[in-house]
């Protein structure tokens, strides 16, 4: 090995985007046998992006000491400037983090509140991002409320109208997730941003499921925070993830490890906060670059078609109905037949049983229903939901 090593190479883009659905799949690592329609919970790393980061994790472990103090905090800035271009940002707005529940943590501990405010949440809140809101209240003595969304079926005006209605005059922050884990709803974010602001109320986005489902423009949202995934729809290394603040929110912002670029600013504060494996975040540009090749925009409403497409026929062929048709994208929920038990622990049950015939989609139970989610990735085609409807068949049955 050169004494140098040199910087992995970035993927081309002169050729036209592959065929997707089963054409494409030997791209990723995914075992043939087991069905995967579950692309939102950990996405899927490609070959290609895993060669990246272990390229990168080899020039660390060449010369560590070398590489943490003077090759990592340049390169760092080259990934968040490349993420920046991608999400409509700065790249010195954006801090590189494990996943998005740190950059809301980061957020929230920050957060000084009196006793008697309030934090506003959805009531399809990311549960994770819901139990950091009670921690900071508890502590505080202030307390948690919640926007009752419409389901299933909302429309973005019912969306936008439940956030506002839950308002009130101490509510202190608001925390919108850009598209619900367990619903799938995609949030009309830029009109509820606006809304809390005319209200005096700053807005923490939750954008885990956002980054390469949807088209993104952080500064044309508005937003005061905005915590992201890469790992998901990116497909980057899993460990890779964002939290972009806008300028003035800047100052007070801190990571939960305090680290020795406390009080030098938002870069160096969150940039170092102690010895950590960077090559996830190292290998975001290919991640980039992969997704490019997919077709970009392309591959973003390409998903979006084939899941609402399968989440109509499969509810067509249960006789129920999907539970955000208008406000989805690359996800679809759909209401399973009717269930003497329709709680989180039959939810639970059928996921198992899902499992164990090689088959992973979340079930989650709502307004006394039990309810499947799917997502539609490149390696997905129609095929694939034919056979989701015989596996949870078959499942329900055992």
């Amino acid at each position: 090995m050169p004494s140098t090593p040199v910087a992995p190479a970035p993927l081309t883009h002169n050729h036209p985007p592959p065929l997707l659905g089963a054409s494409v799949r030997h791209e990723w690592a995914l075992d043939p046998s087991f069905l995967t329609v579950n692309h939102g919970s950990f996405g899927a790393t490609p070959r290609v992006v895993q060669a990246v980061q272990a390229a990168w994790r080899a020039r660390m472990e060449a010369q560590p000491t070398r590489f943490m103090a003077t090759e990592l905090p340049q390169a760092l800035r080259a990934a968040a400037d490349r993420l920046g271009t991608f999400l409509g940002a700065r790249g010195e707005d954006i801090a590189l983090l494990d996943n998005a529940t740190t950059g809301c943590n980061a957020v929230l501990r920050s957060l000084r509140l009196d006793p008697g405010d309030e934090v506003l949440v959805l009531s399809h809140g990311y549960n994770a991002v819901r139990q950091t809101v009670r921690f900071v209240t508890d502590r505080a003595g202030a307390r948690m409320t919640e926007a009752a969304l419409p389901f299933p079926a909302p429309d973005a005006a019912g969306l936008t109208e439940a956030v506002v209605k839950a308002l009130g005059p101490r509510t202190r922050l608001a925390v919108i997730d850009h598209v619900t884990s367990g619903s799938a709803l995609v949030m009309p974010l830029a009109a509820i941003v606006a809304a809390c602001h005319d209200a005096g109320v700053p807005v923490l986005v939750d954008g885990a499921h956002a980054p390469g489902q949807l088209d993104l423009d952080l500064e044309a949202i508005g937003a005061d925070w905005y915590a992201g995934n890469c790992h998901k729809w990116l497909c980057a290394p899993k460990g890779s993830a964002f939290l972009w603040a806008r300028r003035d929110r800047q100052a007070d912002l801190h990571p939960t490890v305090i680290s020795h670029g406390y009080g030098q600013g938002f870069g160096a504060e969150f940039d170092w906060t102690g010895t950590r494996d960077p090559s996830p975040f190292l290998a975001i540009p290919a991640a980039l670059d992969f997704h490019a090749r997919l077709g970009g925009a392309a591959l973003r409403a390409r998903n979006a078609t084939l899941a609402a497409a399968a989440g109509a026929d499969l509810a067509a062929r249960w006789g129920t109905g999907m539970g955000n048709a208008g406000c989805s994208a690359a996800m679809a929920v759909v209401r399973l037949p009717g269930s003497a038990r329709a709680d989180e622990a039959a939810a639970r049950e059928l996921r198992r049983r899902l499992l164990a015939r090689d088959c992973d989609a979340p079930v989650h139970a709502f307004d006394g229903a039990l309810w499947l989610r799917l997502s539609a990735f490149a390696y997905n085609e129609a095929a694939d939901y034919d056979r989701l409807f015989t596996v949870v068949n078959a499942a329900r049955s055992a």
